[in-house]
């Protein structure tokens, strides 16, 4: 009687022990997601604006740190660029495709410095600052972006171009509005001749509204 007693009051602990076991790893594999290959680039850029802060003579904090900085720091990254960006001396000057290399210097690409700013600009945010003192959101980082942006279009005859968005065709409909033909409605044989008139008067009255016809 006891060991069949025992062995029946194991069954519910062992119908217990897999579910729990089950949610603490769904848990853990969830708290050790790797983060996405975003999140890692922006930890990245923000971690090595830091550190030009840090080395910046004289250095400088983050409180202080200004749109003009942040320009500094773009112009710095230029020496790490692999865009060639022909000077207007340069005999390949607009050619989209030169026929052979130059001394021309190489640069950060345009699309990399404005997809930068925009990941440091989320950080700078997700680090405590402020909305409304974003180094990376001035109109001076703005104003150098575009300038980068039409500088290496007309250097390197490579236009961009914003997606235009497709706006909705809209086609021209024709409305025929037609009458339709008055129905008339008699009182029923014994009926109210007030009730009757009534009646009449509503159904025709629905009946009577113009229909409208769309052809397109």
């Amino acid at each position: 009687m006891d060991s069949a007693s025992g062995a029946g009051a194991s069954v519910p602990n062992s119908g217990e022990g897999p579910s729990a076991t089950g949610s603490a790893t769904a848990a853990e594999d969830s708290s050790t997601a790797p983060p996405s290959r975003y999140e890692s680039q922006k930890r990245r850029d923000w971690n090595t604006f830091l550190q030009y802060l840090r080395n910046h003579k004289p250095p400088l904090t983050l409180a202080r740190c200004s749109g003009a900085h942040v320009i500094e720091f773009l112009k710095y990254l230029d020496q790490f660029g692999k865009t060639k960006v022909h000077i207007l001396g340069c005999p390949y000057f607009g050619h989209p495709n030169p026929p052979a290399p130059c001394a021309c210097p190489l640069k950060q690409a345009w699309g990399s410095l404005d997809a930068l700013i925009g990941r440091l600009r989320a950080a700078y945010e997700e680090n405590g600052g402020r909305p409304e003192a974003n180094p990376f959101g001035a109109k001076a980082v703005r104003i150098y972006l575009r300038e980068v942006r039409e500088g290496q279009a007309k250097a390197r005859g490579i236009p961009y171009e914003k997606k235009k968005r497709k706006r909705p065709t809209v086609t021209a409909a024709t409305v025929v509005v037609s009458a339709a033909e008055n129905v008339s409605v008699s009182a029923s044989e014994g009926g109210d001749a007030g009730e009757g008139s009534g009646a009449g008067g509503v159904a025709q009255a629905a009946t009577t509204a113009p229909t409208a016809t769309t052809t397109i």
